[in-house]
């Protein structure tokens, strides 16, 4: 019965999104209908309410463990622990798009009950867009992927969930990757409602940054999760491996990234519309990209959820619609968007912002190649073929350095005039920057390759410092404190945000150039030596977890004094529900470095494999990844000043 009910419930949702997407929209072109528009909140609020209540009847079919469920008999077992069962609701194609569809309608619940800055007819129109997203996803999942499928006759047990998914990363990485990449729908329906109106303007904009910088946090903090996820869980050692899937959500966030910059050029001057229009209808076609990705099936990537080509289309004919309309909308209404006082100076915080866009969309259209190049070619000629690491490292990382040097430059500059004196300052500071690396190279022993990148970090961080410095002036005592409290709150995110990306490049380049590996079969009492550690090998332990059976091998961790730092214990679990075997690494991190250890293939007779790795700074990527995630919360929910100091009146 509670299958029935969730099902009923998601037609109720789709019913009422249909309503929603068309009343309120009409009643925005017909002055004797404008009384309709009222109809947009209730409306928003009883679609969500329908899906969350849907939701919910999925969320109980997985924790009874109702097996006459196709879906919980695919992905579920009755020997599960109960976090495994509440996420693996969501770890398959159905539950994570009807995950999708719940946190679209908490955006739109969200927005309908804010964004009273906004006329009733700009509100009511945006309703109506996102409506019509959800018009597209609620219908997908009601008509290709349905959740509540019974089976007859209902099997015994499930056949239990991919034991890879069963962490705790599945219940913190998709729903974290969904907020990002649904909040980017609602960035879309402001785009499109923005080209009904013929209006961007400073109001449209405050009233969208909000949304932009919370979606942006929180593919900042989904890839961030994935990334440290596939860290620890698959064995392999590394953070990114551009896979299909991980460019999937790399080129969403560039593209949410250029986007939170250039509607911050809308709010402060009016500047960059046309652009900002633009970059919002793209940035939500690429996440619907990501998502034909996964369920199309057409790429391989170990993310991927479906096969099944009737999901593909369906997909494929969304993104036809979300890319094709608005763009023709886009084409038309788009001139009219354009700035009434477009000019500016070389030198100034406009033209860092463009150009820096610019790279970002560059990089976007580099890792697109990269991911559908092997597809088209296999289309055209038959042939088969990988883009891996060499690729990207021989065309994203260098654009992406460039993009890099830009962020030290734009936020020093002032609005439409910067000062030529500040950016000679930033060029003697780059100078510095390039020195102080090649010292450190040089002393290091780097070879010549890493300079770029260690210069980078360097620069950055210079260049944080020095705008700090110049906007509250330290040297003047007096006033101090009210010029520090008086910064508002973007200001502060944007420098904790760019600290962040100086912590990331740290982290990148240390695991990059110092990272060792070991590799070795061992017997009881064998030593291997790692960098600055040795690791001896005590034992293998049979152990009985939850709902797997374990070997466990025992390593000693001693520095290279002799001391004893940790016990490492490494497993090869099985799972007799799934009949697979995963691999579970043993990690020591500390601040400096992670010692990293997996246990492979192996016997008493002949010896077990132990691979080991040390990775410097390892840590610093996702510690960056956590600072920037705070810069941008502060910038999105943090106090803003009406009334800006005299420096920083170019401040958004």
């Amino acid at each position: 019965m509670i299958a029935e009910i969730g099902h009923f419930a998601l037609i109720i949702a789709l019913v009422t999104s249909i309503l929603q997407a068309s009343v309120p929209l009409i009643a925005t072109y017909h002055a004797g209908l404008n009384d309709y528009m009222r109809l947009a909140v209730p409306l928003q609020l009883l679609s969500a309410a329908g899906i969350i209540i849907s939701f919910a009847c999925l969320l109980v079919t997985f924790i009874t463990s109702d097996f006459s469920v196709a879906l919980v008999a695919q992905h579920s077992h009755s020997l599960k622990p109960m976090l495994y069962k509440i996420s693996g609701s969501w770890g398959n194609h159905e539950g994570s798009l009807l995950l999708w569809c719940v946190i679209l309608a908490l955006y739109g619940t969200v927005f309908a009950c804010s964004s009273r800055a906004l006329s009733r007819t700009t509100h009511s129109r945006i309703l109506a867009i996102h409506a019509m997203v959800s018009i597209a996803f609620l219908s997908f999942s009601l008509f290709t992927s349905n959740p509540f499928e019974r089976l007859s006759p209902a099997p015994i047990d499930g056949q239990g969930l991919n034991p890879v998914l069963q962490d705790v990363g599945l219940a913190l990485h998709p729903p974290t990757l969904y907020l990002g990449y649904v909040g980017l729908s609602l960035a879309f329906a402001f785009a499109v409602a923005g080209l009904l109106d013929g209006r961007i303007d400073k109001i449209w904009a405050q009233a969208l940054k909000p949304y932009i910088t919370a979606a942006w946090c929180a593919l900042t903090a989904g890839i961030a999760l994935g990334s440290w996820w596939a860290y620890y869980e698959l064995g392999w050692g590394g953070w990114w491996f551009w896979d299909p899937v991980e460019n999937a959500s790399l080129m969403p966030w560039l593209a949410a990234t250029a986007l939170l910059h250039s509607t911050n050029v809308v709010a402060a001057k009016e500047g960059f519309r046309s652009w900002t229009v633009l970059l919002a209808i793209l940035g939500f076609s690429l996440s619907l990209i990501g998502t034909f990705i996964v369920r199309s099936g057409l790429l391989t990537s170990v993310h991927s959820f479906a096969s099944d080509p009737a999901r593909g289309v369906f997909i494929l004919g969304i993104l036809m619609l979300a890319i094709g309309l608005p763009l023709c909308l886009y084409v038309w209404r788009g001139p009219q968007l354009a700035a009434k006082n477009t000019t500016s100076f070389m030198v100034s915080r406009e033209t860092g912002l463009l150009i820096n866009n610019a790279l970002l969309l560059v990089s976007t259209a580099i890792i697109l190649l990269g991911t559908f190049y092997p597809l088209g070619l296999e289309v055209m000629t038959g042939a088969r073929i990988t883009v891996g690491p060499p690729y990207f490292a021989a065309t994203f990382s260098p654009v992406m350095g460039i993009a890099v040097f830009f962020m030290g430059i734009g936020p020093v500059l002032a609005w439409h005039r910067g000062r030529l004196s500040h950016a000679s300052l930033l060029f003697i500071i780059c100078g510095l920057s390039v020195g102080v690396a090649a010292i450190i190279c040089f002393s290091l022993g780097i070879k010549p390759a890493a300079l770029a990148g260690i210069s980078l970090a360097i620069w950055l961080l210079a260049s944080i410092v020095s705008d700090i410095i110049l906007r509250l002036k330290p040297w003047r005592i007096a006033g101090l404190g009210a010029r520090t409290l008086s910064l508002p709150a973007p200001q502060w995110g944007m420098w904790c945000a760019h600290f962040g990306m100086v912590i990331f490049l740290a982290g990148a380049l240390g695991e990059g150039l110092y990272q060792r590996e070991a590799i070795q079969r061992v017997q009881p009492g064998s030593v291997i030596s790692l960098g600055p550690y040795s690791i001896t090998f005590k034992q293998i332990l049979s152990l009985k977890g939850a709902n797997y059976q374990t070997q466990t091998a025992e390593l000693a961790l001693f520095d290279d004094e002799g001391n004893f730092l940790s016990m490492m214990m490494p497993e090869k679990r099985f799972y007799p529900a799934e009949k697979q075997v995963t691999t579970e690494a043993a990690i020591r991190s500390s601040l400096l470095g992670d010692v990293y250890a997996v246990l492979g293939d192996g016997d008493d007779d002949k010896g077990y494999t132990i691979r080991l790795y040390h990775k410097p700074l390892v840590s610093w990527i996702w510690g960056g990844a956590a600072i920037m995630v705070l810069g941008g919360a502060i910038a999105a929910f943090g106090r803003r000043r009406k009334t800006p100091l005299p420096y920083d009146e170019d401040t958004v």
